[in-house]
């Protein structure tokens, strides 16, 4: 079972062995849907400008990337333009932060503020990734409750609720 514990040298966070293999593959999975960051070639993207953005087709890179204007599409396209290219960086550092902080099976990782922020913000995406695939509403638990071991769905929403837990546990001992 995971711990989170904030000590003088930073946040430590001990994950079992099944735990610390969860995380990877959540984290590896969050990178391959973000996609590969532009060739430097490319002079728009050298300076965070995406020369065609518009709103993803997939619902979950959709809710990782929600338009900023809704009633407005050229706006939202013109936002996007300038925003979504930093937007992707940024969550492709924090799914990085936390791949490099994992050690090995069963593993304890000590983070610095820093690198405490980025995996919040990586478990926040994760998080949103499962749960628009699960369709998680606010009765999800009323939902996980009725479910039989053998429901296909019953993993994810099990490492949902544990991806929750870790979240928690992480923004208690900052704040």
């Amino acid at each position: 079972m995971s711990h989170v514990k904030k000590t003088r040298q930073g946040v430590r966070v001990r994950l079992e062995a099944e735990e610390v293999a969860l995380l990877r593959a959540l984290m590896e999975q969050l990178l391959a849907l973000l996609g590969d960051a532009p060739g430097a070639d490319d002079e728009l993207a050298s300076m965070g400008i995406a020369e065609n953005a518009t709103t993803p087709d997939d619902p979950v890179l959709a809710r990782l990337f929600p338009d900023a204007y809704r009633d407005d599409g050229e706006s939202a396209e013109e936002f996007r333009r300038y925003t979504e290219m930093g937007l992707r960086d940024g969550k492709r550092e924090a799914a990085g932060t936390v791949l490099a902080s994992l050690a090995g099976p069963g593993s304890e990782a000590v983070l610095d503020e820093k690198q405490a922020q980025a995996w919040l913000r990586a478990l926040n995406d994760v998080r949103l990734a499962l749960g628009t695939r699960l369709d998680i509403t606010e009765e999800w638990y009323e939902e996980a409750e009725t479910m039989t071991p053998d429901d296909p769905r019953a993993p994810m929403f099990a490492a949902y609720d544990w991806l929750t837990s870790l979240q928690e546990s992480l923004v208690r001992v900052l704040w």
